[in-house]
């Protein structure tokens, strides 16, 4: 697709893109949208062939062929690793006759991590990714566009080109100038502060914590967590979505920004949460264990994380998707918003009706959430 004297390419994959050229466009705030972690789930055979998730990113070059605007993007087979769920709207129209697979989907896969997802220097060159994404699917017979976990400053951007907006609640950790974890408690009701305090003996109980960063990690500590990665993905999706090669990729490649929390048991690891550190932000990723041990998880994935945080002097704590266990934690509810454009008309307006609704029922949900937070409200 050309437009004054702009041209839109669909690449092979990231990792053909020079690191210097992508990172220009996508900044070193956000770990996820770096060439690093991006090329690394194509090297590792996480994203690729067999997996459902085609590597397809939207390169938009001037005139003089420099790469002026970029998008993350992947044709998909399926809705799995997504964490905004379409599976009903496939389901329907399916029933309709319609063919929903594939579709592409314009994110950072396996990731429910709020992000930039169009890459560029003016809303123009924005516009035009856009255009060229809804082109791309009306050429080829794909059901739709989808944009997941865009962060506020681009929603405009997707709102204006007419996608659809789908809104749905997370918990973050706020920091609100906190100098340390109990000045963070502070801010509690009493019997919070006491309960955390208590979960926090408990899981520490007999064991030693450690948290290691880049280089630091190595193949046998990647190893452990590898085991118990595979445990949670078995559980939670039926196979887990990155291969093993992924993790030393992460650490080789995006160094101290990788955070792994492990906890050890006579020197034996047992069980770890894996971070990444952005500019701002501690995106919490993946956790499992080994062990059966109560408050555990809690300790490794948000007490821990609330704690490097403020070490650090990040603003916030990004835990994952889901789990209204964190809100007794002291993580909010916080709006996250996706964009979706459907080439076939019935559907498109089927789908506005339905977010016009569920829209309704996220604000009412995040207002009861708020009124449940666990800190003080003096006065």
């Amino acid at each position: 697709m050309a437009e004054r004297d702009m041209v839109v390419r669909v690449g092979s994959g990231v990792a053909a893109v020079p690191p210097a050229r992508w990172n220009a466009l996508a900044g070193e705030g956000n770990p996820f949208t770096s060439h690093a972690f991006l090329s690394a789930l194509e090297d590792s055979g996480s994203v690729g062939p067999g997996t459902g998730w085609q590597p397809a990113p939207f390169l938009l070059e001037d005139g003089g062929g420099a790469l002026v605007g970029a998008m993350p993007a992947y044709l998909k087979t399926h809705s799995q690793g997504e964490y905004v769920f379409d599976h009903g709207w496939a389901e329907a129209y399916a029933r309709a006759g319609g063919r929903y697979y594939p579709k592409l989907q314009i994110a950072v896969p396996f990731t429910p991590a709020t992000g930039p997802r169009v890459l560029s220097r003016s809303a123009d060159d924005a516009a035009l990714l856009l255009r060229a994404a809804e082109t791309l699917c009306r050429q080829h017979g794909l059901s739709g566009a989808h944009a997941t976990f865009i962060t506020p400053d681009q929603v405009p951007i997707f709102e204006k080109a007419g996608w659809l907006l789908r809104h749905d609640v997370q918990f973050h950790w706020l920091n609100r100038g906190f100098a340390s974890f109990d000045d963070f408690l502070a801010t509690l009701s009493s019997r919070r502060r006491k309960d955390l305090r208590k979960e926090r003996a408990a899981a520490g109980e007999g064991v030693t914590i450690r948290r290691l960063r880049g280089d630091e990690i190595t193949p046998a500590h990647w190893d452990a967590f590898w085991t118990f990665y595979q445990d949670t993905g078995a559980r939670k999706w039926g196979r887990p979505y990155l291969t093993r090669a992924a993790f030393a990729l992460f650490a080789e490649r995006l160094g101290a920004k990788v955070l792994l929390i492990l906890a050890e048991v006579d020197g034996t690891p047992v069980a770890g949460a894996l971070n990444f550190i952005g500019d701002d932000t501690l995106y919490g990723r993946y956790w499992g264990a080994i062990v059966d041990k109560p408050f555990l998880h809690f300790e490794l994935c948000y007490y821990q994380a609330i704690d490097v945080a403020i070490a650090l002097g990040l603003g916030r704590v990004e835990a994952g998707a889901q789990g209204q266990h964190k809100l007794a934690r002291g993580y909010e509810p916080v709006a996250t918003v996706s964009a979706h454009w459907l080439a076939d008309p019935g559907l498109a307006r089927a789908v506005a009706a339905f977010l016009a609704q569920e829209r309704e029922g996220v604000a009412a949900e995040q207002r009861l959430l708020r009124r449940h937070t666990p800190y003080r409200r003096d006065g």
